[in-house]
């Protein structure tokens, strides 16, 4: 491995009072967590609008925001996306290095770190750690810039027989809170709206045709015109005007597009979410329209043999963050809150931030609710496993699909989560080609401006 410049130079300037160890050729990070005296040590920026704060606190730990805001005394938010992958790849870095003094950024260090003889830094290389004795590591802290901000996080992948037992624990939890009757204690099932419950059983009629389906979306003025919308995307090429949704159907987009298109925008007008902004409005489509298509274009790469089904990896592209609209509209005080920790703990999934927070996830309520709703079970198992990468149950290729669609897009620095590691173990399950893989989302990428205009269209 080649060591970054300004890394190097860190390194070298303090060489004569710190022994850095360098440890190459580091295949899974997990194996490196707190394994006898060591601790591996990760990193995140967050910033208050004018000066960025370099955290370090051992990996896995979530970073409470609102008690490092409060040691610096100004509110503090997450770096994020493309501004986030915009320092690492001008610098041919992977992830934010837990070198103190990187970049010259204020460091602030978990007190918990000072508990453990070793610590293991990451570099900013996926392939490479330094290892260092934590006293050396502390000559390079400010001792004003230490303080207890870092807490342990359950397990990402909790029973799923055990989801609606703790979805009631997390409500009873929150029983203050003016909860929909709806969703408290009984767990009442929300209405579906109409138009989704038509799709759902046209989806279920063998004999169901283009017709029915045209019949259909043009009863709902408002989807019939994102149908069309999305139909007329340059993202399509599709020659000549199109001017009805038979026309979308029959030239563009396909029955089983338009099918799970509809159903998929019909699902986003289920939930009430007065608390969501138009700038969060806007991301939740944008994710929504990267992923499905992301989806797409990797089933693509696999052979026709092995390939999942084109209409659930969409459709679960399209649903895999439903659970944001849920938690909007059953936890409305905290919604805002989960945001604020989701962006400062970027380098954990969105599963784990939200059952620390609430006790129960998204992810988990949305395939509980999908699944009640008589939803595909490829789509419901997609949802609730998308942040399992051991998961090896029914439906899993659709799951790990996701995982992997997800990872290349954050890579490019779309998203709020940092980028983690695909597997080579993952790839061969899917019969996926990482270079292929990779390839396949860099050209979707180009066709970035025509899938925000779609996401636009959609919020």
């Amino acid at each position: 491995m080649t060591m970054n410049t300004n890394i190097k130079n860190i390194l070298e300037r303090n060489q004569a009072t710190v022994n850095f160890e360098q440890i190459s050729g580091v295949g899974s990070l997990a194996e490196y967590t707190e394994v006898g005296g060591n601790c591996l040590v990760s990193a995140v920026l967050l910033t208050d609008g004018k000066t960025l704060y370099q955290i370090l606190f051992p990996a896995d730990y979530l970073v409470d925001i609102q008690e490092v805001s409060q040691f610096v005394g100004a509110k503090l938010s997450g770096v994020l996306g493309v501004e986030r992958q915009d320092i690492m790849s001008k610098e041919g870095l992977s992830h934010i290095p837990a070198i103190p003094g990187w970049n010259g950024y204020r460091v602030i260090v978990d007190s918990k770190l000072i508990t453990f003889s070793t610590l293991l830094l990451q570099s900013g290389s996926s392939d490479s750690l330094l290892s260092v004795d934590r006293d050396d590591f502390y000559q390079l802290v400010h001792q004003d810039d230490v303080c207890d901000f870092a807490r342990s996080m359950e397990p990402v992948a909790p029973d799923p027989d055990q989801d609606v037992a703790e979805i009631k624990e997390s409500l009873s939890r929150f029983t203050g809170l003016r909860i929909k009757q709806r969703l408290e204690e009984t767990l009442e099932l929300p209405p579906l709206p109409r138009t989704a419950q038509k799709i759902i059983e046209l989806r279920a009629n063998p004999n169901a045709d283009i017709n029915d389906l045209a019949e259909l979306v043009e009863q709902d003025p408002s989807l019939a015109a994102q149908v069309v919308s999305w139909a007329s995307s340059p993202y399509y090429s599709a020659p000549g005007k199109i001017k009805s949704i038979h026309d979308a159907i029959m030239r563009v987009l396909g029955f089983d597009m338009v099918l799970n298109l509809s159903l998929g925008i019909a699902l986003g007008k289920t939930l009430e979410c007065k608390d969501i902004t138009a700038g969060q409005l806007k991301g939740y489509w944008l994710q929504a329209v990267y992923t499905a298509a992301a989806m797409e274009v990797l089933v693509k790469c696999i052979d026709k043999g092995k390939r999942p089904e084109f209409g659930m990896a969409y459709l679960s592209g399209l649903l895999h963050n439903f659970g944001f609209f849920i938690v909007a509209d059953v936890f409305p005080p905290y919604f805002e809150k989960t945001i604020r920790y989701k962006e400062a703990n970027s380098h954990l999934d969105a599963m784990q931030v939200e059952r620390h927070l609430l006790g129960s996830a998204g992810n988990q309520i949305a395939s509980w609710l999908l699944d009640s709703w008589n939803m595909p079970k490829d789509v419901v198992r997609a949802i609730r496993h998308q942040y399992d990468i051991n998961y090896d149950g029914q439906s899993a290729d659709y799951a790990k699909l996701l995982y992997v669609s997800q990872q290349l897009l954050a890579q490019a620095g779309f998203g709020v989560s940092s980028p983690k590691d695909i597997s080579n173990d993952i790839y061969e399950s899917l019969g996926l080609n990482p270079e292929k893989a990779g390839a396949a989302i860099e050209e979707l990428l180009e066709s970035s401006s025509e899938l925000n205009e779609i996401a636009k269209k959609l919020s």
